[in-house]
């Protein structure tokens, strides 16, 4: 690409000067002697050799920024490789808003210079040089008469932008400290709310804008005292052409189209003039944002990733630790002299007192932290010599406060399998494999409750719709008793307490929201068929009585939503509402707007969850009829259809009903694809939401393995969206799916620090002994933290450790027995 760009440029150097000879001759030849061809002719050729520098231009442009985008590419996918390999001691001094800020725009901005590094001197010069020679050949004395200002120029800018690099490596501090303090606020942003530290925070942040501020506004004054002086030193060029040049002119010895020529060829012998300096400004902004860069990251991985010659190790799971120690700041010691012998396929249990450096010591044998001191071999290999594939097929390690990707439960589940692949993130176990991993953690009931709540389009739903409605009919008839109390089921012949009046008109789901609360006053056909049915004053006034009762009893409390329960009026909403009342005074409204309002608010209304007002008497039937003729003549669809013959009757051929063709009514064996799965299985609306839970599991643990649907509800759940960090899952959630993502990946050596401290007892009884059976059949080595020391007996061998030393080990009986530390421990639990 770059010879492309040579080429180019060379090609264009001649298109450039070319418009400057025309210009003469059409001066001095076409017009000076009145020859109209050659007018016509010298014109042509200047206009095509003009449109011509322009395409080059315009490639020469393209290609430098394509060239910029493709070295920034590889620059960042470096960088990133780079800076994920870098030891977890560095990330303790390094802030986040740093290492982000350097992979973005300061990298940005080398790639850009980047891109021109080649192209913008190179034509600058040549352009440069042509220009000047073209000059030269018109008048030596002008052309070196006016090069007489650029020595003068090449001084006074250098020093000009050795103050702006000073200026913009301050700049680019500010910018990181203020970065960080973003990044910061954004990962703490619970603990702000938590707080109301707003103001706190705020003031944090206001320095570091001051201080940027103040920075920018010394940085703009030098910048445009460059630009300053470069346009006082171009002025110069003019002012010499036209003294020196006018005078020659005025005596014969220059001709004017020889002037005119040379005037626009200083002109032009200026742009590349300018973009070197520009160039030049750009080369010493990317040369101190690289620096600096290269300064923060210029650190060698501790270890490889790949082993050399040769496939990854397959260890068995022998650990042993030969006066290991580990200090920080070369003087605080955290260990010190730790010899451990730990035999594959044995359970060991780490305690101690806190601080002792329990998660210190597990961080060292996940080759997370290095020594200082000593050695830890596995199978014998020292592991500063192992590569961190070798480690990667040989441990797993689960935190105390597991990291959850943002993404889906599942993608959160394989990411250490795929790691195991080299990253392909096609890899995926059995559905079995993952299904056995969330149930062995206890996530079953919740993945369980997110696939409930899932909305399925078409394509996710065909596999699975027909013993979705399958398992429909089961609960409305079978369970039909069991539910009664949980669950309005749908009923088309029958009016529904626990829906709204829109739900009960409506009683379906139309394309693009046509028929939604808020759009269906706006509709044509409904408005008329209210008219025709006479139900058009019966819903304004229930509007207006919910109107009239919320702004009398709740008009004090527009800031407490808890009392908005009880309406179908959103607090935002009371202020208009209050205002409409006040106008109408006690009558019905005209106006489309004002009905509008109220019909929204009718619309809204659920008569058994909402007690602001009752449902007038004999409505509840009205609204009935009126469902099966908006069924009818609006939604263009004939339930009773639907109901007999279990299908939908189509539009007729002639009738352009448009999105009234996708029309889904409530009926029975039509699967609702914008209600969730949930509301799709029970097909009804939730009378309580406190027994829905306890029921559905029920259900999934009877009527649904019955029906072979378990797991299909499993494996949507799977597809839970787990939000930024995991922030839409419980911390019991979390860290349930780290265990679970660990145990997909089945190492030698399984490693838990803590790994159970946001679990209830029940639930890490149910992990240790999945840990103490299932994993002991298949001799995997298991290092645990732990402070539950009521968990400790299961394992073979206890160590406690105080002070970063090793102060005892043995069973349980025996340390008990002995009544030293542990014992002593164990008392204070």
């Amino acid at each position: 690409m770059q010879l492309i760009l040579l080429a180019i440029i060379l090609a264009s150097l001649f298109f450039r000067v070319f418009p400057l000879e025309m210009q003469k001759r059409i001066i001095n030849e076409a017009i000076h002697l009145r020859k109209q061809d050659l007018l016509f002719l010298y014109c042509g050729l200047y206009i095509g050799a003009v449109t011509l520098a322009g395409i080059s231009k315009y490639a020469i442009n393209v290609l430098q920024t394509i060239i910029g985008q493709k070295i920034l590419v590889e620059m960042r996918q470096e960088l990133y490789h780079h800076i994920l390999q870098l030891p977890l001691q560095f990330y303790r001094k390094m802030q986040p808003g740093t290492v982000v800020s350097a992979m973005t725009s300061e990298l940005n901005a080398i790639g850009f210079f980047l891109g021109g590094a080649l192209a913008i001197p190179l034509t600058s010069i040549l352009t440069f040089v042509v220009f000047l020679g073209y000059m030269y050949s018109l008048s030596p004395l002008l052309a070196l008469l006016s090069m007489g200002v650029y020595p003068l120029e090449v001084i006074v800018i250098p020093l000009l932008q050795k103050k702006y690099n000073r200026l913009n490596r301050r700049r680019i501090k500010t910018v990181r400290s203020m970065a960080n303090v973003v990044n910061e606020a954004i990962s703490g942003i619970h603990e702000i709310h938590a707080n109301a530290s707003y103001n706190l925070e705020e003031r944090r942040i206001g320095n570091h804008i001051r201080a940027l501020y103040n920075h920018l506004k010394k940085l703009f004054f030098v910048k445009y005292g460059i630009k300053f002086a470069n346009n006082l030193f171009q002025s110069f060029g003019p002012f010499i052409l036209f003294l020196v040049g006018g005078y020659l002119a005025i005596h014969g010895k220059f001709t004017l189209g020889a002037l005119v020529a040379f005037l626009s060829a200083y002109e032009k012998v200026y742009d590349p003039w300018k973009e070197m300096i520009e160039y030049y400004q750009s080369y010493q902004d990317a040369r101190v944002r690289y620096r600096q860069i290269m300064q923060i990251f210029d650190m060698d991985p501790a270890h490889s990733i790949l082993p050399e010659g040769r496939e990854p190790l397959q260890l068995e799971g022998n650990i042993e630790i030969k006066n290991a120690g580990f200090s920080i700041n070369t003087d605080i010691k955290l260990l010190q002299r730790i010899n451990l012998d730990i035999q594959a396929g044995e359970q060991v249990a780490l305690v101690g007192f806190s601080g002792s450096g329990k998660s210190t010591l597990v961080l060292l044998i996940a080759q997370l932290y290095d020594l200082t001191s000593g050695s830890i071999l596995l199978d014998g290999y020292d592991i500063a010599t192992l590569s961190k594939q070798d480690i990667n097929h040989n441990m797993t390690m689960i935190a105390q406060r597991p990291f959850i990707f943002t993404g889906t439960i599942r993608q959160n589940l394989l990411y250490g399998v795929q790691a195991l692949h080299g990253g392909d993130p096609h890899i995926e176990p059995e559905r079995r494999t993952i299904l056995q991993a969330v149930r062995d953690v206890g996530l079953e009931e919740d993945i369980i409750r997110f696939g409930f709540q899932s909305v399925l389009d078409e394509e996710q739903c065909e596999p699975f719709r027909e013993r979705f409605l399958r398992m429909r009919q089961i609960i409305s008839i079978d369970l039909r008793h069991e539910f009664a109390d949980t669950v309005e089921f749908y009923n088309a012949r029958s009016f529904l307490y626990y829906s709204s009046i829109h739900d009960n008109i409506v009683f379906g789901e139309g394309a693009d929201n046509l028929f939604a609360t808020d759009n269906l006053p706006d509709n044509r056909e409904f408005m008329q068929l209210l008219e025709r049915t006479g139900m058009l004053e019966p819903l304004l006034e229930l509007g207006f009585s919910i109107a009239i009762h919320t702004v009398e009893l709740l008009g004090d409390y527009a800031d407490d939503e808890f009392f908005f329960r009880s309406t179908p009026m959103e607090p935002t909403e009371l202020q208009a509402y209050a205002e409409l009342v006040r106008k109408l005074n006690g009558d019905l409204p005209t106006s489309a707007t004002d009905q509008r309002m109220l019909l929204i608010l009718a619309l809204r209304f659920i008569p058994a969850v909402h007690k602001i007002t009752s449902l007038p008497q004999g409505l509840d039937r009205n609204i009935l009829e009126l469902r099966h003729r908006f069924l009818r003549e609006v939604a263009r669809v004939d339930l009773d259809h639907c109901l007999s013959k279990g299908t939908l009757r189509p539009c007729g051929k002639n009738e352009k009903c448009g999105d009234r063709c996708t029309f889904i009514p409530y009926c029975p064996s039509q699967y609702l694809y914008s209600h969730t799965l949930l509301d799709n299985i029970l097909f009804g609306a939730l009378k309580t939401a406190d027994k829905i839970d306890s029921r559905l599991i029920q259900l999934a643990s009877k009527a649904f393995e019955k029906e072979d649907l378990l797991d299909d509800i499993l494996d949507i759940g799977l597809n839970f969206h787990v939000g930024s960090k995991g922030d839409r899952l419980s911390g019991g959630q979390q860290q349930k799916l780290a265990i679970a993502r660990a145990f997909m990946r089945d190492t030698p050596i399984l490693i838990m620090d803590e790994a159970t401290a946001s679990l209830d007892n029940a639930s890490q009884a149910r992990i240790q002994e999945l840990v103490s059976t299932r994993f002991r059949d298949r001799r995997k080595t298991v290092i645990a933290v732990m402070h539950r020391l009521d968990l400790a007996p299961s394992y073979d061998r206890i160590v406690v450790l105080k002070a970063g030393s090793i102060i005892e080990q043995g069973k349980y009986d025996e340390l008990m027995a002995r009544k030293g530390a542990f014992y002593e421990l164990t008392r204070g639990n």
